[in-house]
Formats: structure tokens, sequence, C-alpha cells
């Protein structure tokens, strides 16, 4: 195998590999530092932050030839043997001149700045910088400059990285973003008309993402700015549920109330993005109209209903119903989609298992590097449809329900619901009229729950643990960042107590069994790793 060598440490790289200094150094458990260069844009090697001695070791002398001066890390290849050395003197004095350089005039904002705390200006300057500033300390200001609805750009504490330009044109493919004037009068903008007035704003749908890229506090999210400390919050990683791309994100949250989405880097899902109606797509989690008390109807009104008795007196009445059918939501997990299944197929060996409505918007919409928003506005359809299929041998959907409600005598019908939009309307809940026991789970009221014998709120995708299956049949299990409001319990929780389970329900537990006994699940036997695991290679059984 071919090696690079990075501070006397050999290590190995594949034969067909393309990777930099930056890539090997950390393969070395190396991290070299670095403001322009991002996995993701193309290389420019403007900020000569990632500088290293670089060189080259004969194969068959061994002897080690070096170059005379520092070079770009990000922009040098890790050719099988080529030598580079992180950490000498010379390298540290090029990373000291340009940490000195950029804060001659950038603002000392810190106290005031988004960034402070996961910046790397900050961190860089601790790490690597000089232990006493050398320049006269001069007045700044500190520039405000609108370029969207939703990111605003701190002009002075720009490093001018050219990530978010770069973004622009390759990624998302809108340039909005340019660089405007010369030498040290660079600024990042917008086209703009001669007055100034914005002509293209940054107005794409992956527009959040330049935040997330830049380095220092230049870029702020303005659904974000303000709002919260970096270092109060905690982070967790989690599944977007806004459509079945299912990216891989982390929820940021301080004290159970979620403060920002930003995406988890996914090969083979997301690559490092997240489109800006999964990043802001959160506030359903904490809106004052959700429902938190289960119910159930006293004649004509619904009465409150302590959960402690909820599991046995739907489990008795359910066993006395005769015919049943459970309506799964593609919003719920596929573990609370086989506990609800396996519960109902052992109550009715022949209840009917539908998936509940899929929400689309449009159409697939495809970005140039690859990453796709899904028309289809729901996280587990493919999950849920497995199950249903494995579980029942055949795929009932929400229309196919709906018609057989007016020939077939339903004794309860058991709906799970989630959505964070309107769904349901008064047509629909008229045909549920003559089902003796309708149970509605559901974040928010509707006509339906309204109708509901017994109503029972639910969780959000933030609340819950479990795995998702996307669009691409890419299977990934995340856990819960905030506990529900009081008064509503997750949905596995509960199906959990109704089939009788001992113990607390563990959703990794619930896999392991589904990975037994479907098929099309067998591969995450042994666990998901956090990329998540490829189904593709399985049969539906």
């Amino acid at each position: 195998m071919p090696v690079v060598i990075v501070d006397g440490k050999e290590i190995e790289i594949g034969a067909s590999e393309r990777l930099n200094g930056i890539q090997a150094a950390r393969r070395a458990g190396v991290e070299i530092p670095h403001y322009c260069w991002h996995a993701g844009l193309s290389v420019v090697a403007s900020c000569r932050m990632c500088l290293v001695e670089c060189g080259k070791r004969d194969p068959a002398t061994g002897k080690v030839t070096m170059q005379p001066r520092v070079v770009p890390a990000c922009q040098t290849p890790a050719a099988p043997d080529t030598v580079f050395i992180t950490a000498s003197d010379k390298v540290k004095n090029a990373r000291a001149m340009v940490e000195e350089d950029l804060l001659l005039r950038h603002p000392i904002d810190c106290p005031i700045c988004d960034k402070a705390g996961e910046c790397l200006l900050q961190d860089y300057h601790f790490q690597h910088g000089r232990e006493a500033r050398r320049a006269d300390i001069q007045p700044f200001t500190s520039r405000r400059r609108e370029l969207g609805d939703t990111v605003t750009l701190f002009v002075d504490r720009c490093v001018m990285c050219s990530r978010c330009v770069r973004f622009t044109r390759e990624v998302s493919g809108t340039s909005e973003l340019l660089v405007i004037n010369r030498g040290a009068q660079e600024e990042i903008d917008v086209f703009r008309s001669e007055d100034g007035e914005i002509q293209f704003p940054l107005d794409n749908k992956l527009s959040g993402n330049v935040v997330d890229l830049c380095p220092v506090g230049a870029l702020g999210d303005k659904d974000f700015l303000y709002k919260q400390r970096v270092w109060f919050m905690k982070s967790h990683d989690n599944v977007c549920a806004g459509c079945a791309t299912g990216c891989s994100i982390k929820v940021e949250e301080n004290q159970d109330r979620v403060y920002r989405l930003k995406p988890r880097e996914n090969p083979h899902v997301n690559q490092w993005w997240m489109c800006d109606e999964g990043r802001y797509g959160y506030d359903h989690v904490h809106d004052p109209a959700r429902v938190t008390q289960p119910r159930k109807r006293d004649g004509k009104r619904h009465v409150n209903i302590d959960w402690s008795q909820i599991a046995p007196e739907l489990d008795a009445r359910l066993r006395k119903a005769g015919r049943l059918a459970a309506v799964i939501s593609p919003h719920l997990t596929v573990e609370e989609a086989y506990l609800l299944a396996k519960y109902f197929r052992s109550l009715d060996p022949q209840a009917v298992l539908a998936i509940g409505p899929i929400p689309t918007e449009g159409s697939d919409e495809k970005f140039p590097t690859g990453f796709t928003i899904r028309a289809e506005k729901c996280p587990n359809r493919k999950g849920v449809e497995a199950v249903i299929s494995r579980l029942s041998g055949g795929l009932v959907n929400w229309g196919d329900l709906l018609g057989q409600l007016a020939s077939s005598r339903f004794g309860a019908v058991w709906i799970a619901g989630g959505y964070k939009s309107p769904w349901n309307d008064a047509q629909v809940a008229a045909k549920f009229s003559d089902v003796p026991l309708v149970i509605v789970q559901d974040c928010f009221a509707s006509p339906l729950w309204d109708r509901a014998d017994y109503q029972l709120p639910g969780a959000t995708f933030a609340e819950r643990e479990g795995s998702y299956v996307n669009a691409t049949d890419r299977l990934q299990s995340f856990r819960w960042a905030v506990r529900p409001p009081a008064g509503v319990m997750v949905e596995g929780r509960l199906y959990w107590q109704l089939l009788g389970r001992e113990g607390m329900y563990r959703a990794s537990d619930v896999m392991a069994e589904i990975a037994r006994e479907i098929t099309y699940f067998s591969t995450a036997t042994k666990g998901v790793p956090d990329v998540g695991v490829d189904l593709k290679v399985n049969q539906l059984a």
C-alpha cells in the first residue's frame, strides 16, 4: 500500500485515493488549522493558515528531500512517499503570522458575537497565535449588512475565506454572493444597484448553510441571532423529518427547547448540507397550539384521563371491539410502526394495517452536487411500508382504508398522525361516524381529533428515538433530543405498554428484533452506524 509520512508517522492510503495534506494529517491524528478549505468546496488556498513543510522520500534509498518553503496543505496532494511536517518552528511562525495579520483589522467583539464559543479565529488564536499583541489597538466598527431574509453579514468580522461565495456557485448553483473591491478593501456582498439597493438577495433553498460554513462570526443566522450562547446548549445527533431525504442533523437545545438545527456530515445522504425548509421547520415542536392532555369521550364532551389508565382501558376495549384497523403514520419510526402493527395483529390476525397520508409538495429538486430536496414531506414512508407489507402480507394506503369504511364494519380504528400541518377535514372525519371506537394520536387538533373517542397527544421528531428509512433505502437511527411537553407520551412507550412488555422501551432493542424478523432490515442486526445502513441489498419478505 502507498504511504504518506506525517510528522514521522507512516499513513497508508488507497491506490486510487486523492487526498490533500489536511486529509492525510487527519488520518495520523493531526488537525491542521484552516479557514478557507472545506471538503465539499473547491480549493482556493487563500487563507494560508494550513501552511506546512513538505518533501519527498525516495522509496529506494529512504532519503527525504524537503522543499525550501512552506506550502498550503489544502492544495498539496498527498501522493505516495510525500512527507509533511506540521509542527516545526517554521510552520508555527507561519501560522502565528497569519493569525496576527487577521487580527490587525478584526473587531474584538467576541462578547457580543454569536460565533463566540465555536469560532475558529478564537480557537486558532489560542492554539497557534502569538503570546502578545504587537500592533496598536485600533477603534473598529461593526458594520451589519443584510444579504437576504435568513442571513445577515457583519462585514468587519469577515476573514475572506470565500467559502460562502463558492457555496452559492458550486452547491446551490445560484451565485448570489460575490467578492467586491480589491486588496485590503475586499468584502462579501450580493448584487446591488448603484444606489445600494439589493438586486439579487441571498434567496436560495440552501442559504442557511453559508452560516455553518463561515469559520468566524461574519455570517449570522437571523433565526438564531442573539437567542442563545452556544456553550449553554447541548447537541444531539438526529435525523431531519422534513422530507424523505432524511438529512443527518444535529438538534441543539437548552433546557428542552430547540434553538437550531444544523447539518451533520453524511456522504450517503446529505453530504454536508441541509435545506432551509428543514433547518427552520422545527417551530411546531414548541407551538402553543399543540395538544398535551389525553382525553376520552364522555357523552358529547371529552374529559381528561390519566396515562396510567389508558393502556389497560384501551386494551380491554380493543379486545372486545371485533374487527380492527390501524393507520400507521409515515412520521412514526420503524420501531413504533412495528410495535403498533404487532399489537393489532395480536388482537386481530386479520386487522387492516394501513399507511397514513403521504404529504407531497411539488417535485424533487436536485442541486449541482447531488443534494436533493424531496417532494415527499415525511421521513419514513419506506420504513412503514416495509413493516406493514411484512406483517399484513400487503399494503393498504389511506385512500383504500377510507374506501373500506363504508363497506366494512370495523369495531375500532387506531389512527396515528404526527403531522405538523393540517391533514384531514370534516369530510374525512365524517367517514368514521359509524365506527364505535376511534382512537387518534396526533400533535394538533383537527376534525378527526374532535371525532375521536380517545384523544392521545403524540410526540414530534425531536422528542422520539428510533429509526427512519429515507427515499434511497438508507436506515438511520437517532436518540431523542428534548423531552416532550408534560402530558405527552411518546408513541413507542405506549405501544410497548400495550404489548405488555417488561422494562423500559428502548428503540435499539426493538430494531434488533425487527432485523431478525423482517429481511428488509436484516443488515441492522449489529447496530446502525452514524451514516446509517443501506437496505437496498435486502429484499422485502
